[in-house]
């Protein structure tokens, strides 16, 4: 049987938002275990730990995430970056989007009293995913240096990353362990941190930091670090 192609014509905002989706899609994890529920875990956590304003605040890798305009409401004139071009379903006078790469944005050093860093940096110079096209070893280091260098001393950052022992997996993400995360963290002190790990049922639960660094991580697994810090 011969197949027979059809061209047919898509509508340019049908196109980005399939092409947008394709490129958010995850391989399906093997075994019983995988990483369902972890945004619902890292924007809780965040969401619970983001202070009162005023301020400004800035929203890096922000997606399509709400986590933004929490940061509005709480009063912070809030201005979120991505790579990708975003549309939220809602508009708030405190909220502003920029798109572009942090590395060449003109925004103004030690201005920002917050950072949401949510699930963000550890795509930093990965090609292939979220916009990113250049390849930078070091890019996830980079982008935390540039990051502190805009925000106040005494800024605040809450951060959520994969964590495991030390890992990449392009295009998907790198995973922090006992040899990078202290590399990531550089410049910053850390008042609170969380880690979690997935149980037996495929559930997120609360663990300790040796037992999450020292898990061998796949691409769709591994532990989520959750930390809140302060510019040194």
């Amino acid at each position: 049987m011969r197949r027979v192609h059809v061209p047919i014509s898509i509508p340019d905002p049908v196109f980005s938002a399939l092409r947008a989706m394709r490129k958010r899609l995850r391989p399906v994890a093997s075994g019983t275990r995988d990483l369902r529920g972890d945004r619902d875990l890292e924007w809780s956590w965040v969401a619970a730990r983001i202070p009162s304003g005023p301020g400004a605040a800035l929203d890096f890798g922000c997606g399509g995430s709400f986590l933004g305009l929490i940061a509005a409401e709480r009063g912070f004139r809030v201005t979120a970056v991505d790579l990708e071009d975003i549309e939220w379903p809602y508009r708030h006078a405190r909220l502003a989007f920029l798109r572009g790469d942090i590395f060449e944005l003109g925004l103004e050093p030690e201005h920002f009293d917050l950072v949401i860093n949510c699930s963000a940096i550890e795509h930093v110079g990965l090609p292939g995913r979220y916009g990113v096209v250049e390849s930078r070893a070091e890019g996830d280091l980079a982008a935390m240096a540039r990051m502190r260098a805009l925000m106040k001393p005494g800024g605040r950052m809450l951060l959520t990353i994969p964590v495991g022992r030390d890992a990449v997996f392009p295009p998907w993400h790198r995973v922090y362990g006992g040899n990078r995360l202290p590399r990531l963290l550089e410049g910053f002190s850390v008042e609170r941190r969380e880690y979690w790990i997935k149980d037996a049922e495929n559930r997120w639960v609360s663990s300790d930091e040796s037992a999450v660094l020292n898990a061998t991580p796949r691409a769709m697994l591994y532990g989520l670090g959750c930390f809140a810090l302060r510019r040194a």
